[in-house]
């Protein structure tokens, strides 16, 4: 197995053990403040704290990240974390724990987080050689599984263990990525690429580099305006779906069907991580949005847990297809000491998308949808005529309309001329580890002609070879012999 790949494997494990630790964390405390107060206000207050850190300070934290060791920056911002991690334990061992505790505890761990997420996504491509890069980004969506079916694993521990315990295993996994994170060891290539920069720019030209950098380069630019607007309908309908489920379900049933969603997402990535995603990335992708559009508009077809038991893992198992195959082209066309302000500016614009669902899901299902598909609302007669009306049928509309949206959003890959050529008309971005070397070609070997068979006949008149001096057949010989040797020697 190749180094680097051996290297990916461990670190991303005991990465993906700290995703766990934190999803857990950050569910249980969103149950502790609606038990607390029953305000469905202050628990989206949670989620918006937990994002919005990572809108703000993504492109510092990116500049940081290609200024700083990767590595010294992603244990530093863990042990950060951990620190909040360890506050939250002591202000519930003790039951001080308040509300607005929370609020602080979670930015703060954010704001270390989206650090954290800078070091990461901008070293793991490099540890991962180039022709790799789809199967990497199939195994980094493994995550997203893991939060999505976080809230079935973290019901289980707080019958179990409690928030206290819950907190505790969160502390337990910062402590094991510490130990890996000291005993892998990254050449500086995968670190510090470019070396350390004898006058590097200011800081404030590097928090735009990743917006300038994207504009100069208009497919780029284009395929992050997709990945957004995949966010926006995407994150509105992750928003609602647990209420769509409850408008209809018993909460056991939406923790199955949350539960059968994140393996939908845990299988799409293994199959990615597998396949390595397709050999032309930017047409797989729009034809992983048309396919998720339809299966997110199939959500609203009728209040069934059955249906959405189908539904939500098939198009779930298309999200590591649309993002984990965009990142593979962001990644393959930056530049290695450019990934960490890069790819910050694209989580910063992406993000802001899902912040935007945040803030307008609620407000949308409540005030505009659910009295427009009442029995005797605005749309009973059109959308109402073909997923129904009544209570939650505002939400299944919802689902509808974003699923349309992602149809129409798909052929924008082939509308613009720059993101379907994307790939090439620019170059890949040069590939820190040195290339695989190719199986040795044996030849047969042949045994040399007989001169005297093979040389014509000497004629009277003829002059004969002068001693010492080579016949034009041999000397030839020798010249492409001697050519052979030189390309041989200069092939890596």
């Amino acid at each position: 197995m190749h180094d680097g790949i051996r290297r990916f494997v461990v670190i991303w494990a005991a990465q993906l053990l700290s995703i766990i630790g934190s999803s857990l964390t950050g569910f249980v405390l969103g149950v502790w403040v609606y038990q607390k107060n029953g305000s469905a206000t202050e628990f989206v207050l949670i989620m918006l704290c937990a994002v919005l850190p990572e809108v703000l300070l993504s492109p510092l934290a990116g500049a940081v990240a290609d200024r700083w060791d990767r590595r010294r920056l992603l244990m530093a911002a863990d042990a950060g974390a951990a620190v909040v991690t360890g506050v939250l334990a002591v202000l519930l061992a003790t039951g001080t724990l308040q509300v607005w505790h929370v609020y602080v505890v979670t930015v703060a761990g954010a704001v270390f987080g989206t650090f954290h997420m800078a070091a990461y996504h901008s070293m793991m491509p490099l540890i991962m050689p180039q022709r790799h890069l789809g199967r990497a980004n199939g195994l980094m969506q493994v995550a997203d599984s893991v939060k999505i079916a976080a809230p079935l694993l973290a019901g289980t521990l707080l019958v179990t263990v409690g928030v206290t315990g819950v907190v505790v295993v969160d502390l337990a996994t910062f402590l094991v990525t510490r130990v890996v994170m000291f005993a892998v060891r990254l050449p500086p290539e995968v670190t510090r690429p470019g070396g350390v920069p004898t006058a590097p720019e200011p800081l404030r030209r590097d928090l735009l580099f990743g917006w300038r950098h994207l504009r100069a380069r208009p497919g780029l630019f284009q395929l992050v305006v997709v990945l957004a607007a995949y966010n926006l309908f995407f994150g509105m309908s992750g928003v609602l779906v647990q209420p769509l489920i409850l408008s209809f379900g018993s909460a056991a049933v939406l923790g199955a069907l949350m539960f059968a969603g994140g393996a939908g997402v845990f299988a799409g990535g293994l199959v990615l991580s597998a396949w390595g995603g397709p050999r032309h990335r930017v047409r797989g992708i729009a034809v992983f949005v048309a396919l998720g559009g339809v299966l997110l508009a199939l959500h609203s077809v009728a209040p069934s847990p059955w249906l959405i038991a189908v539904v939500a893992p098939a198009f779930l198992f298309t999200l590591p297809f649309v993002q984990g195959t965009g990142m593979t082209v962001l990644q393959l066309k930056t530049d290695p000491a450019a990934l960490g302000r890069v790819l910050s500016t694209v989580r910063t614009v992406t993000q802001a998308a899902t912040v935007l669902t945040y803030l307008a899901a609620g407000p949308l299902a409540d005030h505009v949808f659910e009295p427009m598909m009442a029995p005797d609302g605005a749309l009973a007669d059109t959308i109402g005529g073909v997923i129904g009306t009544g209570p939650g049928r505002g939400l299944a509309a919802i689902f509808l309309l974003t699923g349309l949206g992602l149809l129409l959003l798909a052929p924008l890959a082939y509308l613009w001329p720059r993101l379907r050529n994307v790939e090439s008309e620019l170059p890949d971005a040069e590939d820190v580890h040195p290339p695989e070397p190719a199986p040795a070609e044996t030849t047969p070997a042949r045994s040399p002609p007989d001169d005297d068979a093979t040389r014509p006949p000497v004629r009277d008149g003829d002059a004969s070879p002068e001693a010492g001096t080579e016949h034009p057949d041999v000397a030839q010989g020798v010249q492409v012999a001697q050519g052979d040797s030189d390309a041989a020697l200069s092939r890596p």
